[in-house]
Order: C-alpha cells, then sequence, then structure tokens
C-alpha cells in the first residue's frame, strides 16, 4: 500500500493527499510530526528516495536556520538531527514499496504510482 508522510498543516502536503484521492489510490497517511520516525524507518525512507539527509532538510525551517545552518554535519548527524526535529524533514513523502518520491510539486507523485 502507498504511504505518505503528511502534515495536514502544510499546503503541499494536503495538496498530495488531494492527487492521490483524485487519482483513485489506496493509501495510507502517517502523520510523521505526531507519530515520529524511527531511526531504521528514516533510513529506509532515504534509502528509498535515493538521496543522502542533507537533501531531505527543509533549510527554510527556523530550527534549520538557528541550530544547523552553519554546521557541516554527518549523514548520521543529519539522520539523528530529523529524529530530533521531525520539522525538518521534507514533505510530503510518498513511498511505494521500494521507491519513494518528495510530493514537491504533487505531480511528482504520479511517477511512483
Amino acid at each position: 500500500m502507498i504511504k505518505i508522510l503528511h502534515n495536514p498543516r502544510c499546503s503541499k502536503s494536503r495538496a498530495g493527499v488531494t492527487l492521490l484521492e483524485e487519482k483513485g489510490v489506496e493509501f495510507e497517511i502517517i502523520k510523521y510530526l505526531d507519530d515520529p520516525l524511527t531511526p531504521d524507518e528514516l533510513s529506509s525512507v532515504l534509502e528509498k528516495l535515493g538521496i543522502r539527509p542533507l537533501e531531505l532538510i527543509r533549510k527554510n525551517e527556523a530550527v534549520y536556520k538557528d541550530e544547523f545552518a552553519d554546521k557541516e554535519l554527518s549523514d548520521e548527524e543529519w539522520i539523528l538531527a530529523m529524529l530530533e526535529h521531525p520539522r525538518l524533514i521534507e514533505r510530503p513523502i510518498i513511498i511505494n514499496g521500494d521507491k519513494a518520491v518528495i510530493g514537491r510539486p504533487a505531480e511528482a507523485i504520479e511517477s511512483i504510482l
């Protein structure tokens, strides 16, 4: 089943949910701010996306600007930062089997349906 890492307060994330609904696709919503990812889950998402942790960071978030903007962190340290501050994770992320995509723009989701 398709999963979407979703923040209901984010317009881009809501657009991703809308696109999935319009396509008639069955999917599970994971509100990752309410139910944070485990280290293994986040590592799996990164692997499915095929990107390094820094590429998943939301650099416009206040916590990034306040705590991380001027730091050079290892991949493991970025993963720990995202686990501690889930708002740093880019959204929405759509997962379909062993593939995932960041749904920005929402049309990018169609590439894994």
